[in-house]
């Protein structure tokens, strides 16, 4: 097969990858993204099986069927669990640039020049840690793991004695492959550097992480193409790599925090001072009373949250949208950057029940409409409403900008229990007199309401 034709494939591939990263920035064009980028795939799939130098296509045909037993049930999982799916997806691709980058080594040394060399270790470096980071982070979702950060004495201290240790191998490597015994050494510290690195971060952090873990990926690969000379590896991890940065920064700014203080900063740490307080009054309601407020009201806005994918309510909430619109009312939605599990979660739930694109708010285009709405409903989401953020120099939220609706003339909350959310602290919301607190799965709840104003 003529190399250009390898090439041009590849070039085309490129092109799809860049497209889809413009388009999925956008929610009205996100479909098309997600269309393009598979395309872009195939067509890299496709060029490297044109390689002249393959000789053994059963072996391909083999891992293809493997990979299919294992992606098409991650595929069927549901939307609430995208998140887990994701940073398994994360650890899939670290573990095959960790796999390519350890048998390149060992099949070229002692040949390898130096610049490949400094490829090879950061391909590894990267990939190992991203393999069992992203399988913590994928276990913290699940909470099959504590969502609380684990912290120890000295922790961070350990943790980066752990990383300058194995990034001081791989230098010593670069200088001479021939010391191969070094190697492993240098691929374990990573894997337990993966496993220190999550553990103090909780779970009202793991948007910026999965962002972040991403980035890694990403990174790992284009190092991978450096190695193995593959220029498409080389752009097409870099697009991963870049967007997932720039991804994790805009998460960071959410938040109104850094990297250092997500990373190192064990947020999300259940606040014992919290627990300890004597238990507040609020108010609580019905679905009728709830149907009432909201049948009187001319605008309302809707804040979704991780509660809400976990009742998997959407489609609740599309026909609640529904009866209030064919009553005259303004309903549109309020969406946190940081809401749910992952970036964009929300907007993806909301999309799944075509719910109307412009009728989604970003946070800065919601926050002025909150003081002129009649109701703010929101389901299931807990730490990006509290208003504690704005003043409560001791929570570990302080700072983190967050949606305004208790400037709204009546708040309800739909919400299981009392219970604080990843941040492990009570909201300040659910205890303000214009606050009405409507206790029961969100899914069900919704119905409920959504058949009262329906009777009416």
């Amino acid at each position: 097969m003529n190399e250009n034709v390898i090439h041009f494939v590849y070039l085309a591939s490129v092109a799809c990858f860049i497209l889809s990263l413009k388009w999925l920035s956008a929610v009205p064009t996100a479909r098309r993204g997600v269309t393009i980028g598979v395309l872009g795939m195939l067509l890299a799939v496709g060029g490297t099986l044109l390689d002249p130098s393959i000789e053994h296509y059963r072996y391909l045909a083999g891992a293809a069927v493997v990979g299919a037993i294992i992606g098409v049930p991650m595929a069927m999982m549901p939307m609430t669990a995208v998140p887990q799916r994701t940073a398994l997806s994360h650890a899939f691709g670290a573990l095959a640039a960790a796999l390519v980058g350890t048998a390149e080594f060992y099949l070229r040394t002692p040949n390898l020049d130096h610049f490949t060399m400094v490829a090879l270790t950061l391909e590894v470096i990267l990939g190992a840690l991203t393999i069992t980071a992203s399988l913590m982070a994928a276990g913290k979702l699940q909470e099959l793991l504590p969502t609380r950060p684990i912290v120890f004495r000295n922790q961070n201290i350990v943790n980066l004695s752990v990383l300058g240790l194995a990034v001081v191998i791989g230098a010593i490597l670069i200088v001479n492959p021939g010391l191969a015994w070094l190697f492993p050494i240098m691929l374990m510290l990573c894997i337990v550097f993966g496993v220190l690195l999550i553990m103090p971060i909780g779970g009202a952090d793991m948007p910026t992480v999965l962002a972040l873990l991403n980035s890694y990926a990403g990174l790992s690969a284009s190092m991978m193409g450096f190695v193995l000379n593959n220029k498409l590896l080389i752009v097409a991890g870099a697009l991963d790599g870049s967007s997932g940065l720039i991804l994790s920064i805009i998460m960071c700014r959410a938040m109104n925090r850094s990297f250092g203080n997500v990373l190192f900063g064990a947020f999300g740490q259940v606040q014992t001072s919290a627990a300890a307080t004597e238990q507040k009054p609020y108010r609580s309601a019905s679905a009728e009373e709830a149907a009432d407020l909201l049948s009187s009201a001319s605008s309302v806005i809707i804040v979704p949250g991780y509660g809400m994918a976990v009742a998997q309510a959407q489609h609740k909430v599309r026909e609640l949208f529904d009866v209030l619109t064919k009553q005259g009312c303004l309903v549109r939605f309020a969406i946190h950057p940081v809401a749910g599990r992952m970036p964009g979660h929300m907007n993806v739930l909301l999309a799944e029940a075509d719910i109307p694109y412009d009728k989604l708010l970003e946070m800065d285009d919601a926050n002025p409409e909150f003081p002129q709405t009649d109701v703010a409903l929101v389901i299931g989401a807990n730490d990006v409403t509290n208003p504690g953020a704005r003043h409560e120099k001791g929570s570990p939220i302080y700072g983190m900008p967050i949606l305004d609706v208790d400037k709204a003339r009546t708040v309800m909350v739909i919400k299981r229990s009392m219970n604080p959310g990843f941040a492990g602290i009570d909201n300040e919301l659910y205890y303000m007199d214009k606050t009405l607190m409507l206790f029961g799965d969100a899914k069900g709840f919704v119905g409920e309401v959504v058949k009262a104003l329906a009777s009416e």
